[in-house]
């Protein structure tokens, strides 16, 4: 028996489902719990995400026990420790951070749809324990799992100076260089570029509107340069008619279209194979952008607003201090603050 997702808009319901292939019976226990996430308005993107995480899982629960959908019966202490070890065996290696996200929905769903089978147990790792707040504030919450893989600490490498210089000198349109401009000069994601339109523009008060993750609304402030591309790709690039998106296709059949990220995409595929710099992409723009205001002197808690963040562990991710750089601020910091030992006579 095979499963595969679909795509359907019904009132009240996700627009994604996962079904039997052959027959296009829904596996029950995922669309409920893809239901129930999808009233909690979680994004279109995070419920796909989902949805491909829980067909993983189907998958492998057929290949095991043969059972179609009927999971609840054969449920028991060991069935997430299984999943794990079938994970970390997959060819070729998966990493870290995508074992541990598909756990962590497969973990949830069963626990919602199942709430008194014995999955809720993987000995030696289901042990509730506490986890505090960010930078240990707040009070300690209990987490929802410890069945977890060891992932390693993302590593943020920049762009150059050079590098940047380089790439955005191979664009030309005042739509393509505004574009980079928001990734480099405002951190914005190249979900967030896509979803602007022209009303999110506060150009008279050097402002952005931007829609973030989870429909989180952040207002940012625009640079000077940034400014003056955007006020040229509308007055003189922009065409019209067009859709109600910002950033539109400007020529083919897809004219005056939102631009997609498919789009975006292939517009940086394209300028990565003319200058040859392989690292630019829309996501390292924005990790340029973390790191180039922390160089700068902006604060923690400012740049956790500037990009859009909900925890600050995620903004702490873009601190690298190198050993000269810890040397360097360490013997500024005795110059300019210590006080000198008094001189003791013998």
């Amino acid at each position: 028996m095979k499963f595969h997702l679909i795509y359907q808009q019904t009132n009240g319901q996700s627009p994604v489902r996962v079904v039997e292939q052959a027959t296009g019976r829904e596996v029950g226990w995922i669309n409920r719990y893809l239901d129930r996430e999808y009233v909690r308005r979680l994004a279109d993107k995070s419920l796909r995400n989902y949805a491909y995480h829980l067909l993983d899982f189907a998958r492998w629960w057929e290949s095991v026990h043969h059972t179609g959908d009927a999971v609840e019966g054969d449920l028991t202490e060991s069935t997430l420790l299984d999943y794990v070890r079938f994970q970390s065996s997959r060819q070729p290696p998966l990493s870290g951070s995508t074992i541990n996200a598909r756990m962590a929905v497969a973990d949830r769903a069963l626990r919602n749809e199942f709430p008194n089978a014995p999955c809720q147990i993987a000995p030696g790792f289901h042990q509730a324990f506490l986890r505090r707040g960010p930078m240990g504030l707040g009070r300690p919450r209990v987490a929802m799992s410890r069945l977890r893989v060891k992932a390693p600490k993302p590593k943020i490498v920049p762009l150059s100076v050079d590098e940047v210089a380089r790439f955005r000198s191979s664009f030309h349109t005042a739509r393509d260089l505004a574009i980079v401009g928001l990734m480099l000069l405002q951190g914005l994601r190249s979900a967030e570029v896509l979803a602007l339109n022209p009303d999110d523009l506060l150009l008279s008060e050097a402002q952005l509107r931007v829609h973030g993750k989870g429909s989180k609304l952040r207002f940012l402030p625009l640079a000077p340069e940034t400014i003056q591309l955007l006020d040229h790709y509308l007055r003189l690039e922009r065409p019209r008619p067009c859709s109600a998106a910002l950033f539109v296709s400007l020529k083919g059949r897809a004219r005056g279209a939102r631009m997609t990220a498919a789009g975006l995409r292939s517009l940086f595929r394209h300028h990565r194979q003319t200058t040859g710099i392989q690292l630019a992409n829309p996501h390292r723009f924005r990790h340029t952008f973390a790191s180039d205001m922390l160089l700068a002197g902006v604060s923690l808690p400012a740049l956790m607003q500037l990009m859009g963040h909900a925890d600050i562990q995620t903004t702490l991710l873009y601190v690298q201090v190198t050993p000269q750089e810890v040397y360097l601020q360490y013997a500024r910091a005795v110059a300019q603050h210590i006080r000198p030992l008094p001189v003791t006579s013998s």
